[in-house]
């Protein structure tokens, strides 16, 4: 998933950054309100990480202006102030919660979790997928018990499409999330028809995948009823 953080505190940022990438996201940072919704207005975003002590504009100024550009993101508010009225404002204007500093790295993964789990409507970190176990957690595979090998972009890739379950991405929406910047070296137009036909050949040696999906000139996407 990708991730935006909007913080100041450079000390801060690149420690949440590490810890975040380690965690598997794709995490984008801005210092600014003006960078963060620069980047918000060109780029999709699932969550938003966002300090309310912004040094050029209020935080809730900026969240109010960031739902408008980004409305199907997740908003969470990072701040020292203690004012509940300022909590109260930042979910009324759409935050999904809620984060006074200093706060634990573990407590915000957890609570990204849950949010997750509300947002595409998850209720077990483990999710059946036709003949196949999907642990989202602990990012495994598994076919009657037997964990099949995917490398980590391969899981990313797999896992993003189960949580947009019958919606279309196209391989501009799935690049994005799954390599941030193109800028970046180990990016190429054709890695995620790639990467969706080794994810296909490792599978089906298990069970049919007809539920990953091609859409013509489009994208991806996984059927899945239920």
């Amino acid at each position: 998933m990708k991730v935006l953080l909007i913080e100041d505190e450079k000390t801060l940022a690149f420690e949440v950054e590490a810890f975040l990438k380690k965690a598997f996201y794709v995490c984008d940072l801005a210092h600014t309100a003006k960078s963060g919704l620069e980047m918000l207005g060109v780029n999709p975003y699932d969550f938003v990480l966002l300090d309310l002590g912004l040094p050029d504009l209020d935080g809730l100024k900026v969240l109010e202006q960031a739902k408008k550009l980004n409305p199907d993101a997740a908003y969470i508010i990072l701040t020292a102030r203690g004012n509940i009225e300022d909590r109260v404002i930042g979910l009324d204007l759409g935050a999904d919660d809620y984060l006074p500093k200093p706060f634990s790295l573990l407590e915000l993964q957890s609570r990204m979790q849950a949010i997750s789990r509300r947002k595409f409507n998850i209720n077990t970190q483990e999710i059946l997928l036709g003949e196949f176990i999907i642990d989202l957690q602990k990012r495994i595979v598994s076919h009657n018990s037997h964990e099949i090998d995917l490398t980590r972009k391969e899981f990313d890739l797999l896992s993003y499409l189960l949580l947009h379950k019958n919606r279309v991405l196209t391989r501009m929406q799935l690049s994005e999330h799954i390599w941030g910047s193109f800028a970046d070296d180990d990016y190429d137009s054709n890695y995620i028809d790639v990467h969706i036909k080794n994810i296909r050949k490792k599978l089906s040696v298990f069970g049919p995948v007809e539920w990953l999906e091609t859409v013509r000139g489009v994208g991806y996407k996984i059927r899945k009823n239920q």
